[in-house]
């Protein structure tokens, strides 16, 4: 778990600073910046209030659930875009590539600190 922790910290923060040219840098860098200090933490075995946790898990989760019914959302993406590639270029050129790739940045962050939740609950 020590890789997987090491591995992340630095995704998080090479997520958080590749948001200086995003349009909402100052909401982007601390939700990528949160679960980097969360990895940090199970790196350095410091022990981290469930309420950390818990936090993450309800603002990032709802503010996935935003991003997936939101008028360029994922859903949005999937029905009217077919789908197309979000990844093709580095610059969100249409609106729905934008809200498509944070939906998944969040995804991402969920799943790591899942994995740390359990992880941290199987060790007591």
């Amino acid at each position: 778990m020590k890789t997987f922790n090491t591995l992340f910290i630095f995704v998080f923060i090479l997520f958080a600073a590749v948001q200086y040219n995003d349009p909402d840098p100052y909401l982007w860098v601390p939700i990528y910046l949160y679960p980097a200090v969360l990895c940090y933490c199970e790196v350095k075995q410091k022990p981290i209030n469930k309420k950390a946790y818990w936090a993450g898990f309800l603002v990032f989760g709802a503010y996935a659930i935003y991003k997936m019914f939101d008028t360029n959302g994922i859903i949005d993406w999937i029905k009217f875009h077919d789908a197309t590639s979000i990844a093709s270029t580095m610059k969100a050129e249409k609106p729905w590539v934008e809200e498509s790739r944070e939906f998944f940045g969040l995804v991402i962050i969920l799943g790591v600190m899942a994995i740390n939740y359990f992880r941290a609950k199987q060790r007591k």
